[in-house]
């Protein structure tokens, strides 16, 4: 298996439980300080529900707590400062965008040395700009609206990674249809699992890498086919 990172989307549509969805996006982009590769980085959501989801996702960002990692607070550092001024780079390039919460370094009270980044919220993200396309590899999120199932679709698609995805939607027929339109290896509904249990082939597609880790189809990078022809 080559695994080789992601820019994950939330498709958050109209009809979705929003509580649900804000605590579960808020939630995939803190862990690690958004320092993995299944981190959901992108929220896609509809216009209709827009400013509800994000005065939640930002409330939830207020309260978060920063420190060291051995702490066990919610957000922990960046794993060096030449990482941290790469976010930081990243956040800047988006001049155009809205930084509805943080967008800077954190220096928590009473902590001396990390790489501390606040959890951060872009509104209004184009997106075909860097910060929309390229994987950052800190607590960022960015969001997009849009208007119709396609559109989302066509957001969702639309960078070179192809890893996770999250359907937030109260209709089934919806959650089925887009998630098999999605490109990605997992795809989840009305949550959000950052590569699942032991039983769940992991791996994407494109940038994404290619092969699986876990599940039974991990076996096939063990296995060595064999084939035996015989003419009678």
């Amino acid at each position: 298996m080559l695994e080789l990172g992601g820019k994950s989307a939330h498709l958050v549509f109209g009809d979705a439980d929003i509580d649900r969805a804000a605590a579960t996006a808020a939630n995939a982009i803190l862990q690690n300080a958004g320092q993995t590769c299944s981190a959901g980085s992108r929220l896609l959501v509809d216009e209709r529900v827009h400013d509800e989801l994000l005065q939640r996702i930002a409330d939830r960002f207020a309260k978060v707590t920063i420190g060291p990692g051995v702490k066990d607070l919610d957000l922990g550092p960046l794993v060096s400062r030449r990482q941290q001024d790469r976010v930081r780079g990243y956040v800047e390039s988006a001049a155009d965008a809205d930084i509805v919460f943080g967008g800077t370094i954190a220096e928590p009270e009473g902590i001396t040395g990390g790489a501390y980044f606040t959890p951060t919220l872009i509104d209004g993200v184009d997106p075909a700009a860097r910060i929309a396309r390229e994987e950052i590899f800190g607590p960022v999120l960015v969001v997009t609206t849009f208007v119709t199932e396609e559109e989302a679709v066509a957001l969702a698609n639309g960078t070179d990674y192809a890893l996770i995805g999250a359907v937030w939607t109260r209709d089934l027929a919806r959650a089925h249809r887009v998630a098999a339109q999605v490109d990605g290896g997992q795809i989840f509904v009305n949550t959000y699992g950052a590569g699942g249990g032991v039983e769940l082939p992991f791996g994407g597609f494109r940038k994404s890498g290619y092969g699986r880790d876990k599940g039974v189809e991990a076996l096939d990078a063990y296995t060595a086919t064999k084939t035996i022809v015989v003419q009678l």
